[in-house]
């Protein structure tokens, strides 16, 4: 009796067209969710796939449990109130502060759109949250682009020099950064036992970078210069 009481109810419930309903609003939640996700994992966030993902079906899950589970729709909306709080924690923790630098606000503001996305998307406002995510793709991948163009942002960059000494390399970066007022960071060396590599990072504008990387290769103190590219930073 049990089971077919249980069995009745599934039934009654897939009848009413309240379970596909809510299974099409967390799909949709897990894809959009999914979608920023993806370009946060190309760009080797640490908050990438899955995390937005889980972030936005989370969302939509807790919405649509509150209006379930909720008595009245003042209890309904003070239950999904109560997301934003628990974002805001999620996101503090993708703060990073190291060495008077800052890092992580891009990914934490990500974490809290991606959120609203989901609660749209949970409170079955399809088109705004499709809009929501097209709009936080564009800004991601345009503006972060723009940025770099326009030297509005400054990257650290990763290079990578081989010489006949540590001593030799080190002066004549320092050398060549004293002009600029910049100084090496996160600075690594090993021996190879034909030559001696060198890794350091500089901080610096995109025009910086191209002109630094210029004045190293110019230089007949190095074997090779090689530039890593930019270390991700937000």
């Amino acid at each position: 009796m049990n089971w077919r009481h249980i069995l009745d109810l599934l039934q009654g419930e897939m009848a009413s067209g309240i379970v596909a309903n809510s299974l099409a609003r967390l799909v949709l939640a897990a894809v959009l969710g999914g979608l920023i996700g993806l370009e946060r994992e190309l760009k080797h966030r640490r908050a990438g796939l899955r995390t937005n993902m889980f972030m936005c079906l989370g969302a939509a899950l807790f919405t649509l449990l509150s209006r379930g589970l909720a008595s009245s729709s003042s209890e309904y909306t003070r239950i999904a109130s109560n997301i934003i709080p628990g974002i805001g924690f999620i996101g503090a923790g993708a703060i990073l502060h190291n060495k008077g630098m800052t890092t992580g606000l891009t990914t934490a503001a990500t974490l809290f759109v991606v959120a609203s996305v989901g609660m749209a998307a949970g409170g079955g406002l399809y088109l705004t949250a499709i809009f929501a995510t097209v709009l936080v793709l564009l800004a991601l991948y345009f503006l972060g682009h723009l940025e770099v163009t326009f030297n509005l942002k400054d990257l650290l960059v990763s290079y990578e020099i081989t010489g006949r000494s540590t001593e030799e390399i080190s002066n004549e970066v320092n050398r060549i950064l004293e002009s600029g007022q910049r100084m090496m960071q996160n600075v690594v060396t090993a021996n190879t036992g034909a030559h001696i590599r060198l890794q350091f990072d500089v901080d610096g504008s995109n025009r910086d970078q191209r002109k630094l990387l210029h004045q190293l290769k110019a230089s007949p103190v190095f074997g090779s210069v090689i530039s890593l590219g930019p270390v991700e930073r937000e």
